[in-house]
This record gives C-alpha cells, sequence and structure tokens, in this order.
C-alpha cells in the first residue's frame, strides 16, 4: 500500500509541478528551473528608419553573379518619414496597412478577436512602431550590377480602387517600375477568410531578357508576445513556442528559434520546390506559402540586434522583352485554425503543436470540434469529453475502486498487523503481503488506470492551451474565458472540495505521517490550479465528480457482498 501511494504521488507531483510551470511561463513569468530570456529591441529601430530591416537579399551568387551585394540596394536607402504614405484596406475579418514604401504589409488588425489587453479593440498581429516590427515584404532582387528591380525600398503606386469588401473578394493592387522591369502586386483578400491569394506580375519592358528572383519575406523583432513563453523549450509547453517554422515534403515541420539564429545553430531545409514558411506565436500565425512545385530557397537570418527574417527566394527564368510573368502565392495573416490552415497549404495545421503526446492530443481535439458543433459551448464540450473519457476508462477505474474498497475492508487487519510488529519492517512487510494473497488484493492494482489517464490529462492541457478556438469562449455565469484562470477561483475551490470527498472514500494510509501529507495534497493541486485555464480545471472538477460517484457506487457494493450471509 505504501509502495503504490508513493508511485502515484510521485506521478501526479511530477505532472503537476511541469503543468504548473508551462502555465507559468505561459504567463510570460519565469519558469521554474531556469531563467527567463527575454530581449528587448533595440532602441529607435523601425521599419522606415532601419537600412538593415530594409535590405533586399541578394540573389544566389552562383545563380546571378552580378546581382548586388547583400545588404540594401545601392541608392535605394529610404528616406526617413514621420509620416509614410499608407493604404488602409478592409474585409469583415481583416484591416491592413499597406506601406507605399515597397507595398509593405505594416499593420493588420485581426477583426474577430478582442484583444487580449483591451476586449473593445480587435487584436493586432502585424505592426510597425518604435518598440515592435512585424512586417510582411517582397519584391524582386537579381538586378544586374548598377541596375536595381522593383522590391520592398521601392516607392509602388495603388492602382485599384476598392478599399473595403464588397461582395465575396476584395482586390488590391500596387505598382512600381525601376530600370525596365514593372512590378504589379495584386493582394485579393476573401470574405470570411484570413488566406490572401498574392500574385507578383513582372514586365519585362526593357530590349533585353531580363531573370529576376522572387523573394517572400517576414520580418519581425525577436521579442515575444506578452502570453508567449520565455522559458527553455524543453520546460514550455508546445503550445508557448515563438519563432519560425518551415515545412517541406522531405524534412516535414521544423521549428526555429529566434535565439538559434542568433548563436548561427539554426538547423532547417534550405531548398525546396515545396512547402511554406512562417512565424509562430501563441493562437497566431503568419505564413507564406510560395508556388508548389518550384525550386527555391529558404532562409532564415538575423538582420539586426533583435530583429530576424524568414524568407523564400525563388527564380523566376529569363523573361524576354516586352514579355511578363506572374508568381502565385498565398498569404496567411490570422489565428491558428487548424482547419482553414490545412485547407491552405498541406502541413500549415501542424503549426497547432501538441509535442510529444500529438497523437492523443489531435484526436480529443477533434472529438472537442465535433462535440461542439452539437452543444454550441466550448465549457459543457469539455463537461461532455469528460462523461466520454469517463465512460473509456470505466473499467480501468472500476478494477481500481474495488482494490481500494478492499484496501479499506481490510484496513482494521493491516492496524492490527502494525501493532502486532512494531519497527519490524521486514516482518510486517512479509505479513501484508501474505493478507494481500490470501485475501486476493493488489496492492498497485490502482496505479494503473491513474498512470494510463496522465497522458490523456496532459493532451487536453495542451489542446486547452493551443487551441484559439477556446480563447475568450464562455462557459456559464462568471466563467467568460476557458483559456484564461477562474476569476473568482470557484472551479479550483469545488476542485479542492472533491479531492478531500475522494480522499475520504479512500482507505486511510497506516502511515500517520503520510496521511498528513494525503490530506495536505489538495490544498496544493487546488492552489495551484487557480492559476491553470479554467476549461482544464473545470475537466478536473466534473472528472472527481464523476471519479467519487463511481467510487461510492462500488465501494457500497462490495460492502453489501461483504456484509451478506454466506451460504
Amino acid at each position: 500500500m505504501d509502495i503504490r501511494r508513493t508511485v502515484l504521488l510521485m506521478i501526479f507531483s511530477f505532472s503537476l509541478l511541469m503543468l504548473w510551470n508551462n502555465w507559468q511561463t505561459h504567463q510570460g513569468k519565469a519558469p521554474l528551473f531556469g531563467p527567463a530570456t527575454q530581449t528587448a529591441p533595440k532602441d529607435g529601430a523601425t521599419g522606415a528608419d532601419s537600412s538593415l530591416i530594409n535590405g533586399v537579399p541578394s540573389a544566389p551568387a552562383s545563380a546571378a553573379p552580378t546581382a548586388t551585394s547583400a545588404g540594401t540596394v545601392p541608392g535605394a536607402a529610404p528616406v526617413a518619414s514621420a509620416q509614410p504614405q499608407t493604404v488602409v484596406v478592409k474585409t469583415d475579418v481583416l484591416a491592413l496597412t499597406f506601406d507605399l514604401q515597397g507595398a509593405q504589409l505594416i499593420h493588420a488588425d485581426l477583426l474577430a478577436f478582442p484583444s487580449s489587453d483591451d476586449k473593445a479593440a480587435p487584436e493586432v498581429l502585424l505592426q510597425r512602431t518604435k518598440d515592435r516590427t512585424y512586417i510582411i515584404q517582397s519584391g524582386l532582387t537579381g538586378a544586374p550590377a548598377g541596375a536595381q528591380f522593383p522590391s520592398h525600398l521601392s516607392p509602388f503606386t495603388l492602382i485599384s480602387e476598392a478599399r473595403e469588401l464588397n461582395g465575396d473578394t476584395l482586390v488590391v493592387k500596387f505598382a512600381s517600375e525601376s530600370d525596365g522591369v514593372r512590378l504589379t502586386k495584386t493582394f485579393t483578400l476573401h470574405r470570411g477568410s484570413y488566406a490572401i491569394d498574392v500574385d507578383h506580375q513582372i514586365e519585362n519592358l526593357s530590349a533585353a531578357p531580363v531573370s529576376p528572383f522572387v523573394y517572400l519575406q517576414i520580418t519581425r523583432d525577436g521579442t515575444p508576445p506578452a502570453t508567449a513563453n520565455a522559458g527553455p523549450s524543453f520546460l514550455s509547453g508546445p503550445a508557448n513556442f515563438f519563432g519560425t517554422a518551415i515545412y517541406s515534403e522531405q524534412d516535414k515541420f521544423q521549428k526555429v528559434t529566434f535565439q538559434d539564429v542568433e548563436k548561427h545553430k539554426a538547423s532547417y531545409v534550405k531548398q525546396a520546390d515545396n512547402g511554406w514558411f512562417a512565424i509562430v506565436q501563441h493562437y497566431f500565425v503568419t505564413a507564406w506559402v510560395p508556388p508548389q512545385g518550384k525550386s527555391r530557397n529558404y532562409e532564415v537570418t538575423e538582420l539586426d540586434k533583435n530583429l530576424f527574417a524568414v524568407r523564400s527566394m525563388e527564380p523566376v527564368g529569363a523573361i524576354s522583352p516586352n514579355s511578363n510573368v506572374t508568381i502565385n502565392s498565398r498569404l496567411w495573416i490570422g489565428p491558428q485554425d487548424q482547419g482553414a490552415l490545412e485547407a491552405v497549404a498541406p502541413g500549415l495545421e501542424l503549426v497547432v503543436d501538441y509535442g510529444l503526446l500529438t497523437i492523443i492530443a489531435k484526436p480529443l481535439f477533434s472529438l472537442m470540434t465535433w462535440l461542439h458543433l452539437l452543444l454550441g459551448n466550448w465549457g459543457w464540450t469539455i463537461v461532455a469529453l469528460t462523461f466520454l473519457i469517463k465512460a473509456a476508462f470505466y473499467p480501468l477505474s472500476a478494477a481500481s475502486y474495488r482494490s481500494m474498497a478492499k484496501m479499506k475492508q481490510v484496513a482494521p487487519r493491516l492496524q492490527a498487523l502494525k501493532e502486532k510488529f512494531g519497527d519490524d519492517r521486514q516482518k510486517l512487510n512479509a505479513a501484508m503481503m501474505e493478507m494481500y494473497r490470501t485475501e486476493k488484493i493488489n496492492p498497485l492494482g490502482g496505479c494503473l488506470p491513474i498512470v494510463i489517464q496522465i497522458p490523456v490529462f496532459i493532451s487536453l492541457y495542451n489542446v486547452l492551451l493551443s487551441s484559439v478556438e477556446l480563447r475568450d469562449a464562455p462557459w456559464i455565469f462568471w466563467v467568460h474565458d476557458l483559456s484564461v484562470k477562474d476569476p473568482y477561483f470557484i472551479l479550483p475551490a469545488i476542485m479542492m472540495a472533491t479531492m478531500f470527498l475522494q480522499m475520504k472514500l479512500n482507505p486511510t494510509p497506516p502511515d500517520p505521517m503520510q496521511a498528513k501529507v494525503m490530506m495536505f495534497m489538495p490544498l496544493v493541486f487546488g492552489g495551484m490550479m487557480f492559476f491553470f485555464p479554467s476549461g482544464l480545471v473545470l475537466y478536473w472538477c466534473v472528472n472527481n465528480i464523476l471519479s467519487i460517484a463511481q467510487q461510492w457506487y462500488i465501494t457500497h457494493k462490495m460492502a453489501k457482498i461483504a456484509a451478506a450471509p454466506h451460504r
């Protein structure tokens, strides 16, 4: 019995400690087992004032030996402007701001998602301010020496009229001409969608063939968002990952942290003819999906102190005079909606990363999604999911509770053996083992069901923490957001009460010290649950209530059998 409780206590304590550490780092606090590392952006560094931010990538030297050197295009350094020329366009779910210098996307409001700081304002994903840089860029490179093609440094002109969605699509066009090459960027936005079709039409207006490269780029500072993880990756949950991601068929899903880029330790696929690249943060993602089936280079680089870029570069091939070529790509700016992301590009849904327990977490989320379609409320979905999980584990739980019921029945005999043998642990253990054998009791019988359920519990924790669907999702009355802690700590209090009641139904440990420790467990774990997502605490409360009902039923049934006269 002592061994069983010790094993359970160690497993349970370690699991809760890891979950507690994940939640602390998720809240932006220092992890328990390592220092937080968060670098402030360089003072005064903005998207408009730093030449390194606005540096145009060079074409590969082997493919374009006459291309300009890496860094900035000669003579194309931007002029600092307090009021850059911008264009704002709006759909039902996105409000985007373009800078006419380079037709860069410098601001994005997600209109369907309230800000975590101000519920009356939309969530801001892209932005370019004194303190933050998170922008989308694209352009051409690979011009001969002394020439320059239109890039994100070049002045563009808006050549479309519509600024707001009127119908199912909104088409926004920008054009720029330089050294005989005209680049037209076309952004096609769709109703209810965060996916944007982006076309780069390249026209050769010169008398000689040109061979440009199209680059797609996301530039971001390395300072994590307020809710992103700042601790070591092996201690932080996968939901808290903040950095870049690249996907290809040959190497699959690869994460690259900004710290690895700084240390020149980043490992990722450098060349592919498929896949996508992205910058990932909790709940949200921006991703470029270049044309599939065409070879391109991938690069993740540090542009300046605490400023990074992830890009693809694709050769267009030779364009004859008075000819044009159009490169089609897709851009995602929005939430980590698994279904919608999967429809945009294969593997893009993997930005919702459940870690090592993905094999359990993904079916759990699929089941939750189906239940939500039926119930229409994520809180009741969690309640229904708990019922289903409990039903699935009923045979194992029943075996555990039968073992506990038998232990409770023989508790007086265990106490008598303890008094008989005193401090002689060897004889006491031998007598206890003999009694267990005679009564057909497995002292470890209650361990297996709990051990098996721990991966399910951790998987559900990752699902609740990762799923943007639960962000700002209400349940009833005081619970307005299942992804954050209970504002009045009612659910943690219920959880502590149910844990105490469960302990009363269990046999009392023969060791008085162990009995006292077990009595404090509900207070310890309940106190930790004060800061966990209310959706997770709701699951635990319902699970405890169902366990109490099942345990009471089995214990009561076995007591009646034991009290019945034997024939």
